[in-house]
């Protein structure tokens, strides 16, 4: 693996390393939702979900969907969805 590929993933990790964006995620691997029911689901604001969707968007990790006036997101591919699937499994083995 070269430096630049390390430092890439890396920022992906990183971008992984937050319980907030790990709860949003949480949510969109059952459904995709808007911004309102995303809030509603995490118990946070409409604003502090605004922002770590962007971070998760700039990581590739959530896309979206505008239909006229309401945002929809979803976890962005089935790579994303079985990484977090993959990690909630291992946590969930007994050792």
């Amino acid at each position: 693996m070269s430096l630049a590929q390390a430092q890439q993933m890396a920022e992906f990790f990183s971008a992984l390393a937050d319980p907030s964006r790990l709860r949003l995620m949480s949510a969109l691997a059952s459904q995709e939702l808007c911004v309102c029911d995303l809030a509603a689901e995490v118990k946070v604001s409409e604003s502090a979900v605004s922002h770590q969707l962007r971070i998760l968007r700039s990581h590739r990790l959530v896309k979206y969907r505008r239909v006229g006036r309401n945002v929809y997101y979803s976890l962005a591919d089935k790579h994303v969805m079985n990484l977090y699937r993959e990690v909630a499994a291992h946590l969930n083995e007994a050792d």
